[in-house]
């Protein structure tokens, strides 16, 4: 296993070699490329707050987390808006929402009728809270995947056709997946992504924690993206970069490779990171920090749970920002 880079050495060498104006693709999306962060990805510096909690309609616990955005434009004949941001409370009840705007740089206006998922749905479930949404567009299906949490050992698919009403699929992950002593396999996203040797065209990252109480990135792939096998180690483990939790994955690619990035626990830095893992997933070299969180409103030493799109080229990372369960939901832009 390779051990984690750190100094200006590093960064300078990764900054001499990054390839400027080749195609970067974040999760399934593609923009111009600046050669500057690890791995030659751009530098994403603060734009702006998208979502804060007070002043949602709907607000039951007075906290957001995990923020999907999609372009919908190409995909609907009539859509709410140009990109869907969704997002979510997590303690209970949760429930997954939706905000809609034209450009992700802002504004993004409240669907009224939030939550679209609820924490009971008959007869599939009736669980404390639901959080943690990711939507993934299915090219094959012409859908809108929805993938989701409730209870934190328990991940489930919901399939769309516009992106605001749900039909439930199954459950596709759940702790007894994995091995004994897990406790927690929660905060999933899905790419397309080929792994031709497992037969696979799905991968999925998540979060996983067990009685040690340090949680991981945990990973699995698909043919369809509804039956998976899961790796029974971890992806990326928290002392592989000095932390003691790391969550929030999201799945990059670029020059024929795939990168995972994630965020740290505030205690250990609250930044986001970066580790190569390879067109195979057989790589492990940790490039230290992507996005290095601001110690200012509303970051306060912790950003987390990336994600990815682009508006008119230019390349743009939405993500929690501030404390967990105290924050909100920004934007920062790429150069």
């Amino acid at each position: 296993m390779h051990e984690p880079q750190h100094g200006p050495d590093r960064r300078t060498f990764l900054r001499a070699t990054a390839v400027t104006g080749a195609a970067l693709t974040f999760g399934g999306l593609s923009a111009p490329s600046a050669s500057a962060a690890p791995g030659g990805f751009p530098d994403y510096t603060y734009l702006r707050t998208l979502l804060t909690p007070s002043q949602l309609r709907y607000n039951p616990t007075g906290e957001i987390i995990f923020p999907t955005v999609r372009g919908v434009y190409d995909k609907l004949a009539d859509p709410l808006g140009r990109y869907y941001l969704y997002y979510a409370p997590h303690d209970a009840p949760g429930g997954v929402c939706l905000a809609y705007g034209d450009s992700l740089e802002g504004p993004f206006t409240e669907y009224p009728a939030n939550p679209i998922v609820s924490n009971r749905w008959d007869p599939h479930y009736s669980v404390s809270h639901v959080s943690s949404p990711h939507v993934m567009w299915n090219a094959d299906a012409k859908e809108f995947w929805l993938y989701f949490h409730g209870e934190n050992t328990t991940t489930r698919l919901a399939r769309s056709k516009n992106g605001v009403d749900f039909t439930y699929d199954r459950t596709v992950l759940t702790t007894a997946m994995l091995p004994a002593g897990t406790t927690e396999t929660s905060y999933a996203r899905v790419f397309r992504h080929d792994l031709p040797a497992r037969g696979a065209r799905y991968v999925m990252l998540f979060m996983v924690n067990n009685t040690t109480n340090h949680r991981d990135i945990g990973w699995g792939w698909s043919a369809d993206g509804r039956a998976w096998t899961f790796a029974q180690t971890p992806l990326v483990r928290h002392s592989d970069v000095g932390a003691v939790n790391i969550g929030g994955p999201h799945l990059l690619t670029r020059g024929g490779s795939a990168f995972v990035v994630y965020n740290k626990d505030k205690g250990s830095g609250g930044d986001v990171m970066i580790t190569e893992v390879g067109a195979d997933f057989s790589l492990r070299r940790h490039l230290g920090v992507f996005y290095d969180s601001r110690g200012t409103a509303p970051d306060n030493g912790r950003s987390a749970s990336p994600a990815f799109g682009t508006d008119g080229g230019v390349p743009y990372m939405v993500y929690e920002a501030g404390d967990r369960l105290a924050g909100s939901i920004a934007v920062a832009r790429g150069r």
